[in-house]
């Protein structure tokens, strides 16, 4: 079945952050749109489950972020399930086409940034590219780009794999900077005046459900041509601790003290805790200092995760209150609603800014 555009009707895999969103849309269009979830968060097992639905000229496009090779073994594993069709129509068998088109959306922005973002669209074959285009245009406004199905699977990896070798760079240099007492912060901005460089900023370690994953896809690809890429990873994934040893040399010496942790989530002015370094340094926080109180200041959510409300000595509170009884305050998310605090409140306590969100209103509070 296709509609008056000539596009065959759509299988979404995966039904979760991306997919769901991506079934609406299409839905909207006025496809008629089947929804696959994964079972047990692997490709094979959404292949399964589609492979006795199909009955010839479907086109599958696979959103998920994926090794490279993944779209073609999922084509693969689907024709060994039905060897009445083919890929090519080969032997007089009916063809289903599948393509890889990854996803490019902001958290917070999904349902804007689908409609218009551009895409990267991939294909095993040519017919394949182009059915998948005349798809997406049905509700896509941005440019799309076609390509093969390996090299659409390796952009989204390698657009988040170069955001987090530049942050583990910023990170790298804030190390540098505490040892020579510079002010990593003005260093960036000084640095990123040159037409050619654009460093991104530091903070207390990547998060989310792309940038702290995808690297790995391409590691797991090639281990040994990814030193650069590993590294990078492992430099991000050190700053949560970096950050708990200094939460905890400031409370050294402090008889039932209170620490104000502002932030939980992966990223500024979303709700998203996946990943979320911020989350895992209160949770270490909690459990190396049973003595503190730890008064948590999370706009975005209206109750503690279940991994810190396990925690008796931890609790959620607005930003003002906690700030007011904290004796250490600990800044790990920027989100705007913390840049409107008053920073005479911040006087005679330590402050621990891993986001340099307060620089700018007084650059001796950063940290």
């Amino acid at each position: 079945m296709t509609n008056a555009a000539g596009v065959a009707d759509v299988a979404v895999i995966g039904l979760g952050y991306i997919g769901l969103p991506t079934a609406a849309v299409l839905a909207r269009a006025g496809l008629d749109v089947v929804g696959v979830d994964r079972l047990r968060e692997r490709v094979e097992a959404a292949t399964r489950q589609i492979a006795p639905c199909l009955t010839g000229d479907e086109l599958i496009v696979l959103e998920s972020t994926c090794p490279p090779g993944t779209t073609r073994a999922l084509a693969e594993a689907l024709i060994s399930m039905r060897p009445d069709l083919s890929l090519d129509g080969s032997g007089g068998r009916r063809r289903v086409h599948v393509a890889h088109c990854p996803e490019r959306v902001l958290p917070g922005r999904i349902m804007t940034e689908m409609v218009t973002n551009s895409r990267v669209i991939g294909g095993l074959t040519p017919e394949a590219s182009h059915l998948a285009r005349d798809l997406y245009a049905t509700f896509c406004r941005g440019e799309l780009v076609l390509t093969d199905a390996t090299t659409a699977e390796m952009t989204k990896l390698t657009e988040n794999s170069f955001r987090d070798l530049n942050i583990a760079f910023a990170n790298e240099l804030a190390l540098v900077c505490d040892r020579a007492g510079v002010d990593v912060w003005e260093l960036i901005d000084l640095a990123n005046r040159h037409p050619r460089v654009s460093i991104l900023h530091p903070g207390p370690g990547v998060g989310g459900h792309c940038i702290a994953v995808d690297p790995w896809f391409l590691v797991s690809s090639a281990p040994e041509e990814t030193r650069l890429i590993r590294t990078a990873r492992q430099v991000n994934d050190s700053r949560p601790a970096y950050y708990v040893g200094r939460i905890l040399q400031a409370l050294e010496g402090l008889v039932s003290p209170t620490v104000a942790v502002l932030g939980l989530t992966f990223k500024a002015d979303v709700d998203d805790l996946r990943q979320s370094p911020a989350l895992a340094i209160t949770e270490q926080v909690a459990a190396g200092a049973p003595h503190a109180r730890v008064l948590v200041a999370e706009p975005r959510a209206d109750a503690l995760p279940p991994s810190l409300a396990r925690w008796t000595n931890v609790r959620l509170t607005g930003c003002r209150q906690a700030v007011e009884q904290a004796d250490v305050v600990v800044v790990l998310v920027s989100h705007q609603e913390f840049s409107d605090l008053d920073p005479l409140l911040l006087k005679g306590r330590t402050v621990i800014d891993a986001t340099g969100l307060w620089r700018r209103r007084s650059p001796l509070l950063a940290g």
